[in-house]
């Protein structure tokens, strides 16, 4: 079943450290994430092995939301820095700075539609037919 404490650890390992003024918030995103996805496969409760999805697509919403009605709340994003390469023996880690033409917004965007996105076409396994 999900709930929203392990939203807050799916956002909490993105860096965002969800306070006692985002219950609300959590609770209404997670519950957004079961109806579209239960009104998708025409089930009554989301299957346990799309629960993943459903989390990720929480902490999407949740981070859509925050974006943009309290984007100051989302200091604790880093989004200068990605991996580019990494190197198992001896271990090298090569971090992209400042590549590429997109912005720190531009690249919160892109991450948020991601999480909304992943593992949509994993709910075609559970679809039911309606009558």
């Amino acid at each position: 079943m999900l709930d929203t404490q392990t939203v807050k650890e799916r956002l909490k390992s993105f860096g965002y450290e969800a306070g006692a003024g985002d219950a609300s918030a959590l609770a209404f995103c997670v519950e957004k994430v079961q109806n579209t996805i239960k009104n998708e496969i025409g089930g009554k409760n989301v299957p346990e092995r799309l629960e993943h999805v459903a989390v990720d697509m929480a902490a999407g919403e949740f981070l859509l939301s925050k974006k943009t009605f309290a984007p100051a709340g989302l200091d604790g994003f880093d989004l200068d820095y990605a991996v580019k390469q990494i190197q198992t023996g001896d271990t090298n880690t090569v971090f992209a700075t400042g590549e590429g033409s997109l912005t720190p917004e531009q690249r919160l965007t892109s991450f948020i539609n991601h999480l909304l996105a992943y593992g949509k076409d994993e709910f075609s396994c559970y679809r039911k037919i309606r009558w």
